[in-house]
């Protein structure tokens, strides 16, 4: 991408009161000009008009949404959100966005990490209900949701940028690639497992593994999917699923290499 300036351009902030308008109009007007399409690489994505209740960006050549969440600071492991059940029943619709999440560095005004959430990593346990607003607030009674970054395998945040340092376009793109076919799976649950196999995978910390080392994740496979009996044939079944799926390369019996 060559050098991308991180700089927001804060003369647009001025017309603004309030902090969060005006991070909101920075952060936005950057991501617009700065930020290309990770899943066709089309140069430029649009913003929408205000008032779209589900997301923040689209792309005119692939029509893929995306949301942006951002954040003074590092992001941390969890990420605010909105209602709850309305969270949930986005996951199963077919206008899930993507989700751009953007810390700043609010002295220099610019950007230190963005990175993009495919919007198939996102399976119900990932999303946090949090406690109802109490009765004396104005919207009483009302969940919100945080979404856990930290139970996203590390294949489902793609950067952008690195500690204030562009990835490079073709990295963008191939790390979005490497894991679409996620996105053909349209049952949540068959998904879940596969994202939980698939963390439990980078919780080893190596790129060649063997099979007993993701049988020692069964008791917390287990406490994830407690309706599976058979919590031993569902991981030789999942690591199947990701080497067909050319996520995985078969190296002899019960050992596999990240591709």
């Amino acid at each position: 991408m060559g050098k991308m300036n991180l700089r927001f351009n804060g003369i647009l902030a001025q017309n603004y009161s309030s902090p969060s308008q005006k991070i909101r109009v920075l952060t936005e007007d950057w991501v617009r000009r700065s930020i290309f399409c990770p899943n066709c690489g089309n140069l430029e994505i649009k913003k929408y008009r205000d008032g779209k209740p589900v997301a923040d960006f689209y792309c005119e050549s692939c029509k893929e949404d995306y949301e942006l969440k951002s954040k003074k600071g590092l992001m941390g492991d969890k990420v605010i959100d909105g209602a709850y059940r309305t969270m949930l029943e986005r996951l199963t619709s077919n206008n899930n966005p993507n989700f751009f999440l953007l810390d700043y560095d609010l002295l220099n005004l610019e950007v230190s990490n963005l990175v993009v959430i495919p919007k198939y990593y996102f399976v119900p346990n990932i999303i946090e209900r949090r406690k109802p607003l109490s009765l004396t607030a104005r919207r009483s009674g009302w969940v919100g949701c945080n979404i856990l970054l930290k139970d996203i395998p590390q294949s489902g945040k793609i950067y952008f940028i690195k500690n204030k340092i562009a990835e490079k376009k073709e990295n963008v793109i191939r790390n979005w690639k490497k894991t679409l076919f996620l996105k053909e799976e349209k049952e949540i649950s068959a998904k879940g497992w596969l994202l939980d196999v698939m963390k439990c995978i980078e919780r080893i910390g190596d790129g060649k593994f063997t099979l007993d080392k993701v049988y020692k994740f069964e008791s917390i496979l287990k406490e994830k999917h407690p309706e599976n009996k058979h919590i031993k044939d569902k991981i030789r079944q999942q690591l199947q699923v990701l080497r067909d799926r050319g996520y995985l390369k078969f190296i002899s019996r019960g050992r596999y290499s990240l591709k």
